[in-house]
């Protein structure tokens, strides 16, 4: 009587593929971590800029200025139109909510490993407004200065300057960077910082 041969894997064979698996994903976790956060960073960008594009429209439409606010809710970072002029977000006003690690930056960035200020193509004037001015859209659609330092709060047109709100994120490694520009005329287009320029 003859026996049968011996069926299935050896412990070497498992051992092996077990290997291979774990040098791919070595390989490929870091990048399915940096494509998901500059998935959210592009998302937040885009998502502020369709938010300002609102209050621009909501601007025109009741012939108003709508100042676009920073604020924190339920411990996530949002910005929102402030529809009437209380500085606090409520319930009923267009809002947006930063994805993931995705925060609003303290202003244009600056120093050692981070991106050159954004400038827009065909500008001749020396810079822009960034994080540090609060944009505004006045009943005629066009952006303004939103100065909250007098009573009442005035939003001269036509704007000297373009805006530039930058993004950033708090990623492992060099932080990403994104930014929503805003146009004398209204206009927003969202970049990105590529690692040497804006795209």
């Amino acid at each position: 009587m003859r026996r049968a041969g011996q069926r299935g894997f050896s412990l070497i064979e498992i051992l092996i593929v077990v290997l291979v698996v774990m040098m791919v994903a070595a390989i490929a976790v870091p990048n399915i971590f940096l494509a998901v956060s500059n998935l959210r960073l592009r998302a937040s960008a885009g998502d502020l800029s369709g938010l300002m594009q609102q209050a621009r429209i909501l601007a025109a439409k009741d012939n108003a200025t709508y100042p676009i606010l920073y604020a924190t809710r339920n411990g996530a970072r949002i910005a929102y139109v402030d529809l009437n002029f209380n500085s606090s977000f409520d319930a009923d006003e267009p809002m947006m909510e930063f994805s993931g690690t995705t925060v609003p930056a303290s202003g244009t960035p600056s120093g050692s490993g981070q991106p050159t200020a954004y400038v827009l193509a065909g500008d001749t004037g020396s810079s822009s407004y960034d994080n540090t001015n609060t944009l505004g859209y006045t009943g005629r659609g066009l952006p303004c200065n939103y100065d909250t330092t007098t009573t009442p709060a005035t939003c001269s047109t036509p704007v000297a300057k373009y805006f530039v709100y930058y993004l950033t994120d708090t990623r492992v490694g060099t932080a990403g960077w994104a930014a929503v520009v805003v146009t004398k005329g209204g206009r927003t287009k969202m970049v990105t910082w590529n690692g040497a320029a804006w795209n």
